[in-house]
């Protein structure tokens, strides 16, 4: 068939279209196509195959979809498919050649020429059609289903030419190296989130590809890649070295979880979960901090006045506030000539509760706001849950006096809780360094007056050398500072171990779910990271 009957046909088809449909369409294709053969029934024959897919290919390549998709026995879905992978899979050109028929199937290698934003590039596949007779015109035709276009294309699937989700992106740790998927396996899934956050903003160009489009538009299989795109590199604040440390301490316990970020900046060092999942407990875990939260609320004590590290808090068996529920110690100890400092070194619930009265309700949620960051929808470059510190009244003011009740921290805002009494001054943690991206970063009320950033400090100093925390912190010279946690959970048979640690300009914070003793649990994966401070 030469091209100028080929442009007639169309036009005739066109014509008829628009009376009778494609249904009518198919009714006249093998007449004006040239084919003089009377429809009848019986088998395809091998030169009506042979003809069928040569008018059919030639249509294809000639760009003549109307044509081609009259030469099937659906015509409506293949003009819809025909005109899709010219338009929506901008293809340019098609050139196909049909291969050795065997029976009424035939294959045949498809070139086509794909244009996108001015980048060109040659496809090239195999794929096959087969021949059947048409149930009601009894004329041979192309049986049609969209993987005659492509091999990989199912049922309700079609062709589209587009950007890839997002540009590729190499991770960096601080040092410049590139951070490999499977090295440090807690890292995984941060990498992941940041490939798909910073794609554009690190540099790189998307990746064109050809895909597999189902109906709903979601993206199946790639058909061909056009342009493979380049890498941008994305340097982020975490330090191979106290990576590797928080990997081997976590690996340990099972339910272990450590954050390590810089107090002078609010860059994150280090996040390890010892349970490799999707959820990161370090970053997003929402759980009572038991007694570091003490740093908070000591904080909120001091502030207003109302004691002193060397005023008198005796720290009795059992302590209630306002007649309400009865609270206790960690092994129901006692110390009736405590000073407030050693409540704090002893962690030391009874006394703490005791004072819920000397500071009116909301105080200890507006300190962790106004002073501490906490709550303040932090931008780290990763999803993070950032704290929650309601204000009550009555068992939840006294309850969250101590960590418990409705606080709800993970490590990574307790070791910024440690790292702000370090230096007096809130920093939010970040992971990816505002000047990638000039987001906006979470900036607190005020710093922790002078007077009061020095006697938290000695409290913590204490804690970490003669306290809960001395055994842990044991050898560690220079800067330090330190508190225990133990948390209560309702129907869990042994408390969460928590500790935080400040060691010179790192900080770190670790939960161990279950594990019992602050100091004996969660210790150890605070000190094997402060260790390398």
């Amino acid at each position: 068939m030469g091209a100028v009957g080929k442009v007639v046909f169309g036009a005739v088809a066109a014509g008829l279209l628009g009376v009778a449909g494609y249904g009518g369409y198919n009714l006249y294709t093998g007449v004006t196509s040239g084919d003089t053969t009377a429809p009848h029934d019986g088998p395809v024959t091998a030169d009506e195959t042979r003809r069928t897919a040569r008018e059919f290919l030639d249509a294809w390549a000639d760009g003549n979809d109307m044509l081609a998709a009259g030469l099937t026995n659906d015509a409506e879905a293949a003009i819809g498919a025909l005109s899709g992978y010219r338009d929506d899979g901008h293809v340019q050109r098609v050139t196909v050649t049909p291969g050795t028929a065997r029976g009424t199937m035939v294959p045949f290698t498809v070139k086509a020429e794909v244009l996108f934003d001015k980048t060109r590039s040659s496809w090239t596949y195999e794929s096959r059609l087969t021949v059947v007779r048409g149930r009601t015109t009894k004329k041979p035709l192309v049986d049609w289903r969209p993987s005659v276009l492509h091999p990989k294309l199912a049922a309700d699937e079609s062709v589209r030419t587009d950007l890839a989700d997002n540009p590729p992106v190499r991770v960096l740790d601080r040092d410049g190296e590139e951070l490999r998927q499977g090295r440090y396996p807690s890292l995984d899934p941060v990498l992941i989130a940041l490939r798909a956050r910073y794609g554009a903003d690190a540099g790189g160009t998307a990746r064109v590809e050809v895909s597999a489009v189902e109906a709903d538009g979601t993206a199946g299989a790639t058909l061909h890649v056009v342009k493979k795109g380049t890498p941008g590199t994305l340097r982020t604040t975490l330090d191979p070295g106290v990576q590797k440390r928080a990997e081997k301490a976590v690996a340990t316990r099972d339910g272990a979880s450590v954050v390590a970020l810089k107090p002078s900046t609010g860059e994150i060092l280090a996040v390890a979960n010892s349970d490799q999942a999707e959820f990161n407990a370090a970053l997003q875990g929402q759980t009572a901090p038991g007694s570091t939260f003490k740093i908070v609320t000591a904080a909120t004590l001091l502030e207003a006045g109302k004691v002193s590290p060397g005023h008198l808090v005796p720290c009795p068996k059992t302590a209630a506030y306002a007649q309400g529920m009865t609270f206790h110690n960690v092994e129901d100890s006692e110390n009736p000539g405590a000073t407030f400092a050693q409540d704090f070194a002893a962690s030391c619930n009874t006394a703490f509760v005791s004072l819920a009265g000397a500071v009116p309700d909301g105080a200890v949620a507006q300190e962790a706001r106004s002073v501490f960051g906490l709550g303040l929808n932090w931008r780290v470059g990763v999803t993070t849950f950032d704290g929650e510190v309601p204000g009550g009244s009555g068992d939840d003011k006294a309850a969250a006096m101590i960590g418990q009740g409705t606080v709800q921290m993970n490590p990574l805002t307790i070791a910024s809780v440690a790292a702000t009494a370090q230096t007096g001054t809130f920093k939010q943690p970040v992971i990816v360094p505002r000047s990638v991206d000039h987001r906006e970063i979470a900036t607190s009320d005020r710093s922790l007056g002078p007077a009061t950033r020095s006697q938290l400090r000695a409290m913590m100093r204490l804690t970490a050398t003669s306290g809960t925390a001395a055994r842990a912190m044991s050898g560690l010279t220079g800067d330090i500072g330190a508190k225990t946690g133990s948390a209560e959970i309702d129907g869990q048979p042994k408390t969460n171990a928590w500790f935080t640690a400040y060691r010179n300009d790192v900080a770190a914070a670790a939960v161990v779910i279950g594990g019992g003793h602050g100091g004996d649990a969660a210790g150890p994966v605070v000190r094997a990271v402060l260790k390398t401070g």
